[in-house]
Order: C-alpha cells, then sequence, then structure tokens
C-alpha cells in the first residue's frame, strides 16, 4: 500500500491505495475534483497535477512541455503510483463552475428574453395557473363541548372552503399540525394541493407566514446546470443561480458518463456528484437569498437530457448508448423530490420534462416548447448548443428531433482559455486583416480580459479566417508577433498578453481549440444537413432558425455562417431564445396546460437516430473545414473572404 497526499485549494485530502494504482482512479474514488474531459483516456491533456514530494510512474505526453515535466507536472490518467506521494491540484472543483459558460437569466438581456418568451407563450393560448395553492382557515378552538381531533376540524372546515369531497393530511403536515393550530389561534395558511374532488394538504403554517408557495426550477445540462425559484402564487422570480455540473470530472460528455456509470460504484458517484456538488448548493444559495426555508419548495420541474435524467435518478444508463439505444423511461411521473434528497419539502413532486430519444431529452422538449416552432405555420429549425447539439425541425403539422455530440467546446469547456459568459470573458472580436491586431469587447467591460466565451470563439475563428491567419483545416498560414508555435509546431494566436493586461497568462486560442470547435460545429452542421436531407429538403426551406444554449446572448450570427455551423441563409431569419430549456421548464411548473401541451409535443415528435442515418458520418467529416468542403454550401462566405 501507499499513501497519496492531495493538495487542493489549501486543504489536504489523505487516501491509501494499491502500488500501480492510477492516480486519476484514485483521486476519483477520494472525491477529488481532477478535470478529467476525456474520462482518462489520455486524450484532452486537462488532467494535469503537480508532483510535490514522492515519485509516479509517468511517460511524458504531447500535453505537458518539457518545462512543465521538469516543474513537476503530470498527467494523472497517465500516472500509476510507485510510492508514497503528495500531489497538488489545480481547484477545478471551483474552476470549472467559473469557466464555463452558463446560460442562465442573469443578464438583462438574458431576463427579457425569458420574460418575451413567456408572452409569448400566453398568447399561444397556455394560461399559467397549477393546483397548488394556499388558503386560509379559520377555525373554532376546541372545547370541552368540542373534541374534534385536529385533523378533523381542519378537513371539515376545508371541505366548507374548497367543495372537496376528500381531504388528506399528509404525514409532515399532520406532524406540525397541534403546534401551528395553537400558536395561530386556529387560524391557519394550508399549502394544499387540488386534484379533482379531493385535496391534499401539504403544509400547515401560521396565517401571518408571508413565505411564498415556492417551486424550483432546473435546467440540468452536461456541463452546466442553471435553475430559478419561484413564487407559484404569481410566477414570480425569487433567486435564480447557476454552477458548472459536478459530474464533469468524470468525462466530459455523456458517453464517457455513462461507461463511468458502469463501473463498480460509478452510478453512485455520478448522482452524488450532481446532488450534493451542483443541485444542492444552487438550492440552498437561492432559498437564503429569498429568505425561504427548501422545504417551503413544494415542486420541482427538471429538464434535462435523456443520460443525465437516468444519472439524476441512479438508473443504469447504459442501454442508453448500446444499439438500438432504448432508455428506462421516456415520461416519469409519481416521482419525489425527496428521493433525491435534496432537503426540499417531503411530498414535492418532481416533474421530470419528458424524453423522446436516447439523446434527445427533456430539455429538448421543453426548449422546442419555448421556442414555439410548434405555433408557427413555417419551417423552422430550433438548435440547443451544447455539449450534445440537439434539434428540431417542424412547424404545427410536425416535428423531427436529432442529436449530435457537440463536446463541451460551445460552453468554454476544452478550450485552453474557454470560461463562462462572465465579467472579463472576451465575447465579441474582430481582428485587423493588414496588421492582424484584435479589437474585442468583454463581458462587464472589464479592463482586462481572462479569457473567451462560446460568442467571442465564434468570433474568433471567423476573423483569423477572414483576415487568412488560418486556413480551411484551421491551420496557422500567417506569421507575426501574435502568433506562437511550440516545440511541435502548434501555432496559436494571441488576444491579450498577459504583460499588457496584467493578466496571470496570455489570453490566446491555439490549433487544439480550434480543431476542437470545429469539430463541435461540424457536428451541428452535419446534423442540420442530414435531417433535413431525411426529408427531401435542404436549407431553402427555412423560415427560421432558433439558437439556444449555453453560448452567449450576444452570438454574431453571420460569424456563426462564416464557420460553416448554421446554414447561409438570410441572416434575418436567425434569431437567438436564450435559456430555452429553462424557460420551457418554467412554464411547466407553472402552467398545468404548458406541461399537457410539452408531453403532447413529446409524444408526437419523430425521433431520427443519426447515428444509423446513412451518410451521417460522411456529411460530418465533409463538415470538419471552415467553412465547408463544399463551398457552394456557402455562397456568402466564399464572398467575404479575400
Amino acid at each position: 500500500m501507499v499513501s497519496v497526499t492531495f493538495k487542493v485549494g489549501g486543504t489536504e485530502v489523505l487516501l491509501h491505495a494499491s502500488e500501480g494504482d492510477n492516480l486519476l482512479a484514485a483521486a476519483q474514488r477520494a472525491n477529488v475534483a481532477i478535470d478529467a474531459p476525456c474520462s482518462g483516456n489520455g486524450a484532452c491533456g486537462k488532467c494535469k497535477v503537480k508532483l510535490v514530494s514522492g515519485e509516479l510512474d509517468s511517460p511524458r505526453t504531447r500535453h505537458i512541455s518539457d518545462e512543465e515535466y521538469a516543474a513537476g507536472w503530470r498527467l494523472s490518467c497517465v500516472s500509476r503510483l510507485v510510492s508514497d506521494v503528495t500531489v497538488e491540484v489545480p481547484d477545478i472543483a471551483s474552476a470549472y463552475r467559473s469557466r464555463m459558460k452558463v446560460a442562465d437569466i442573469s443578464s438583462e438581456k438574458e431576463l427579457a428574453i425569458f420574460n418575451q418568451t413567456k408572452a409569448e407563450i400566453v398568447e399561444a393560448g397556455i394560461g399559467f395557473g397549477t393546483n397548488l395553492s394556499a388558503v386560509t382557515v379559520a377555525m373554532d378552538a376546541p372545547s370541552a363541548d368540542d373534541t374534534m381531533p385536529d385533523n378533523e376540524r381542519l378537513a371539515w372546515k376545508l371541505k366548507e372552503l374548497t367543495g372537496a369531497q376528500k381531504i388528506v393530511l399528509c404525514f409532515v403536515a399532520l406532524k406540525k399540525l397541534a403546534r401551528v393550530l395553537r400558536e395561530s389561534d386556529f387560524t391557519v395558511r394550508c399549502v394544499i394541493e387540488t386534484e379533482d374532488e379531493r385535496v391534499t394538504v401539504l403544509d400547515v403554517l401560521p396565517a401571518s407566514d408571508p413565505a411564498p408557495i415556492a417551486g424550483l426550477v432546473v435546467d440540468l445540462g452536461t456541463t452546466s446546470v442553471a435553475a430559478i425559484l419561484v413564487n407559484l402564487e404569481n410566477g414570480s422570480i425569487l433567486a435564480k443561480a447557476s454552477t458548472g455540473n459536478g459530474q464533469i470530472r468524470y468525462g466530459a460528455d455523456v458517453i464517457n458518463r455513462i461507461i463511468e456509470s458502469g463501473r463498480e460504484g460509478g452510478s453512485e458517484r455520478l448522482q452524488r456528484a450532481v446532488i450534493d456538488e451542483s443541485l444542492r448548493p444552487l438550492i440552498q444559495e437561492m432559498c437564503a437569498s429569498a429568505k425561504l426555508n427548501p422545504r417551503q419548495v413544494y415542486r420541482m420541474c427538471l429538464a434535462g437530457n435523456t443520460t443525465m435524467n437516468h444519472l439524476l435518478l441512479g438508473l443504469d444508463a447504459e442501454p442508453v448508448r448500446m444499439d438500438p439505444y432504448i432508455p428506462s423511461f421516456f415520461h416519469a411521473d409519481d416521482i419525489r423530490a425527496s428521493s433525491l434528497h435534496l432537503g426540499l419539502h417531503p411530498e414535492a413532486k418532481l416533474i421530470l420534462a419528458p424524453n423522446i430519444g436516447s439523446y434527445v431529452g427533456g430539455d429538448i422538449t421543453a426548449g422546442a416548447f419555448a421556442s414555439m416552432l410548434w405555433n408557427r405555420e413555417e419551417l423552422s429549425l430550433f438548435i440547443d448548443l451544447g455539449t450534445n447539439g440537439e434539434l428540431v425541425f417542424g412547424n404545427n403539422e410536425f416535428m423531427m428531433s436529432c442529436a449530435c455530440s457537440a463536446g463541451p467546446a460551445f460552453e468554454g469547456g476544452d478550450i485552453s482559455c474557454g470560461m463562462r459568459a462572465t465579467d472579463g470573458a472576451i465575447d465579441s472580436c474582430t481582428i485587423d486583416r493588414e496588421t492582424m491586431e484584435p479589437s474585442f469587447t468583454t463581458i462587464g467591460n472589464t479592463e482586462h480580459p481572462v479569457g473567451i466565451c462560446g460568442s467571442g470563439i465564434i468570433d474568433v475563428i471567423a476573423e483569423l479566417f477572414r483576415a487568412g491567419i488560418i486556413n480551411g483545416k484551421g491551420k496557422f498560414s500567417r506569421e507575426g508577433r501574435r502568433i506562437r508555435r511550440d516545440e511541435h509546431g502548434m501555432g496559436s494566436y494571441v488576444l491579450a498578453f498577459k504583460e499588457d493586461s496584467g493578466a496571470v497568462r496570455d489570453v490566446e486560442i491555439n490549433e487544439v481549440d480550434i480543431d476542437n470547435f470545429i469539430r463541435a460545429k461540424g457536428a451541428i452542421f452535419s446534423a442540420t444537413m442530414t435531417m433535413l436531407g431525411s426529408m427531401g429538403m435542404d436549407p431553402s426551406v427555412l423560415g427560421h432558425v432558433y439558437v439556444a444554449g449555453g453560448i452567449g446572448s450576444g452570438i454574431n450570427m453571420q460569424n456563426a455562417v462564416t464557420i460553416g455551423m448554421l446554414p447561409d441563409i438570410d441572416p434575418a431569419l436567425f434569431s437567438y431564445i436564450g435559456n430555452s430549456s429553462l424557460s420551457g421548464a418554467y412554464a411547466m411548473l407553472t402552467s398545468s396546460a404548458a406541461r399537457e401541451k410539452v408531453d403532447e409535443l413529446a409524444r408526437g415528435m419523430t425521433y431520427l437516430e443519426l447515428s444509423t442515418e446513412p451518410g451521417y458520418m460522411d456529411a460530418f467529416v465533409a463538415a470538419c473545414f471552415l467553412p465547408h468542403t463544399d463551398a457552394n454550401l456557402f455562397p456568402s462566405v466564399g464572398t467575404a473572404i479575400s
């Protein structure tokens, strides 16, 4: 046996392992967060740790320079334990949260989009309102002549007020009933759930208690998580928050997560990672902000892809990735949030937006609903840009969906200087064709940039291509003071030198970053073309394209066309609609009619499995070029490049 000491952010974690054990696997067993987007395959080079003392059997790799190796840096996924060691781990438990773009409603622009979506839903005849409500009940106090028990006294009065035939008092309400009745002189506020002629009392509060009937909305993404706390009585937002998905250290994509879940204890590790590191902290943060007890959250609606739903619930996800790709469920009812130990009201129902395929889940059914594509006659395309790129095509007569694996590049992952769209992130950029000097803006108008978010990456790659600094393969073809090459000849472009900005590192984009992004955009475009082609159509039929997801609200659609991510159609036909998954889940939480409509859309939507679609891989390979190997698909781009 050998001992391993992990030093993370000023704290130390000690564990004992067997000689020859893999260092990354040992860290995962100890719940030490080491960034490993490729799940330890040695492909991404993100899982670097610094050897402080002891010895590791760790070969040199292309991801670690000679200088880094000499300084003690090692790739944990290829390192084996041979003695007692102490290693320093970058604090990615917080770093991945700050690095990843989370499409929430924290900005004024995102909030405006969210409110516009709400208005369009109402205009479509989908009214807000649920079967949860609060009713004030005033009763006579018991006496020697009136010995009716407390529960019957409350039930009798509730029948009179609501007209219900049956009153059910849940156990959590019964336990506090006697105390609350007597402290409130037998005038109380009941939180009730009405179903037909049955009323269930979820909670009993003093009549003077101002706490709202609260609900929780969660967009559970592969890379990021966004949530809002809602007053179900009027639909107002009480608090909002976002973070990274704690599962990311087990792999950046759903396939690696599923593989990890199949290992001994893997399912439990993945479930605890997202619950303990993401959901519970978000809930506690929002409830503290709203001055609300989490046990006064009476309902929760969550939208996530099919794999995330399975891993959250601790279900076997292996069949999702294996032919014939059959998940455990599309629709799941009668789930209580208490099953996940989230700290909400014990009887809080968990509503899951329905899945429609192995790789098209509730985030897309909720998002397609929010896009209003189903309420329009024109043929439209809805694209959700995330770790998994999901698409829906159709109108008010039909809808077809598909999904592709884009990786986390759109959300800042797999990009060396990628980060979430927060203060200091470069979100737009232009590059002078002659001088090759950049001009850019940062979120928050900060003096110094610290990274690049999704919309900024699109701009940078498009501008590098327009200026002839990179070629169609994403390789650097010009030289200059901002272009560097490492010992292997790999090029990079420096947007901001650390000497000029006072930052701790240069903000740059390299050929590996560009290649990662080209593959991500290629996945989106090839999926678009394959789905349209399956119906004998091409992009000319599109009346509108709605873009959603974690890429930044300032996305330049023309630049997205320039790099070959979106079809080359009239720029006026593109709209960014924010976090549509969160918007759709909000509607499901606050409107019974919206929930029914989402279920209807899910049951009627056709799912196209791209992995079995002839020609998809050929289309993907053809799209892994700037803008595409077929220049005829991008006539406007050909004109723009000199």
